[in-house]
This record gives C-alpha cells, structure tokens and sequence, in this order.
C-alpha cells in the first residue's frame, strides 16, 4: 500500500493546478451579484490612480524572480496602458528558466493569453494560460511539454501563479469585464525577472543554459517599458521570439515606472 501511495500523491501534486472544487478561502463569497461585482471594480479602478470606468483593455505582466503579477489598464484600442495594482505570489515553484516539460514545477516564462475561465476551481478562481504555445512545442518536451498553467487564489504552486482568493477574485473580475466588453485576447507577459532591476550579467552568468532565450524576450519588455503598449511578437522556426519596435512612437510624457 504504501508502494502505491507515493505514485498517487506525486500525481496529484502534478495536476493540483487544473482541480476544481469548492473555493479555498470561506470568507471571500462567489458568485458575486452582478451589482456587486460592478461596485467592487468601478471601487477598484477609482481607488487606484483614479482611472476611467471606460479602462476596459486588460493586459497582465509577471516578474518570477520578483513574484510579482502586475494588471495593467487602457481605454478599448486607445493611448498607453496605465498600472492598476500589483499583486505579490503568495509561493513559487521551480527556479528561473523557463518551463519545457510535464512535472519539472517551472513557471513558464514568454508570452501567452488567457483561453480559460474557471470559476469553480479548486483554488477559488483560475484563469487558464495557452500553455504551451507555439514557442513551448517547439522548444519543449516533444511529447510532454507540460500543461495546465493557471493564475489563481489560494497559496500553493506546482508551476501556476498564486495570488491568494482576494487577489485572483479582483483579477478575474476584470477579466471578466474585458471579456464582456469585447476584448477577445488577453495577453499574459510572464518574465524571468525586471530586466531594468537586476544585475543581468550577474544572472545570465548564473544562467547560461537561459541567456539566448532571455535576450527574446528582452526586447519586448523594453518596448512596453518605453511606449506603454504592446508591439507584435512572432515564433520563428525555431521556436524563439521576434518582436518588430516601433520606433517612431514618442516615449510616455512622465516617468513612472512600475514598482
């Protein structure tokens, strides 16, 4: 029996991240009523930055060596996005490098979009990734890539981002209200660490096998952090990122960074 046991928690363990079940924390009540749930995001948007009930286009951005997830907000198709809130993991799993095969508990690091809303997981809420995309198959496993990356509450991780019930209950909304208001992809940008806060050469040392990929994904991230909006990215044959800057838009008119 105990030769059995084993096996079955590992298995378990491996697709906690994909369970549903009911919520994780009993004091924080779902569904909410419509009502509700509008007063509790047109509260959020106002409370933080002051931000028009019409910032309907959602885009989210994660710092693994940071663990720290960040929404970012914009009127449907118009101007720059602006910072809402961030929100801290509550635990981490795997080591920075990005995630290539079935059980190996990596956060996955690139670019993806939500394809998934799951509002009786195990963990509260979830929000599914397209894990793995394009860049994953090629560069992964062949047979076993890995699957099921999900942002959601409760404090456990096996590879998904966890930013307790509180946290992923004002993020679902919001991706709720992005989905309703016609945004059909929300784009998810999940990187190793903040390019502009870490001593890169000291950690691409610390990393060789993860320095090509890394040098990827860079040039996105400073395209965002220079014109607040999100410039195209493509997979080459090969499997790895390409990104055309635009550079001919003007910088953003101040200098706040996100924190």
């Amino acid at each position: 029996m105990k030769n059995l046991l084993f096996p079955l928690l590992l298995l378990l363990g491996l697709t906690a991240c994909q369970k549903t079940g009911a919520p994780s924390d009993a004091t924080v009540r779902w569904p909410l009523h419509q009502t509700e749930q509008r007063q509790l995001i047109d509260s959020l948007l106002i409370r933080h930055g002051n931000f028009s009930l019409t910032a309907t286009e959602l885009f989210l951005r994660a710092f693994k060596y940071e663990q720290r997830l960040e929404v970012w907000l914009r009127p449907e198709g118009q101007g720059r996005f602006k910072l809402l809130k961030t929100y801290d993991f509550c635990t981490s799993s795997g080591q920075l490098g990005p995630k290539r095969r079935e059980g190996d508990r990596q956060i996955p690091e690139g670019f993806y979009h939500i394809d998934r809303f799951n509002p009786r997981s195990h963990f509260f809420l979830s929000l599914g990734l397209n894990y793995p995309n394009e860049a994953d198959r090629k560069l992964g496993h062949p047979q076993a890539p890995g699957s099921d990356i999900f942002i959601h509450g409760g404090c456990a991780s096996i590879g998904c981002i966890p930013i307790r019930d509180r946290g992923i209950r004002e993020v679902y909304l919001l991706a709720e209200r992005a989905r309703a208001s016609g945004q059909t992809r929300i784009p998810v940008r999940l990187y190793p660490f903040d390019f502009d806060r870490i001593d890169r050469e000291d950690t691409y040392e610390k990393f060789p096998e993860h320095q090509a990929f890394w040098e990827t994904l860079r040039p996105v991230y400073q395209h965002f952090e220079r014109h607040r909006q999100l410039g195209p990215v493509e997979v080459d044959a090969d499997g790895r990122y390409r990104t055309t800057i635009l550079r001919t838009q003007p910088p953003p008119s101040d200098s706040s960074r996100s924190r």
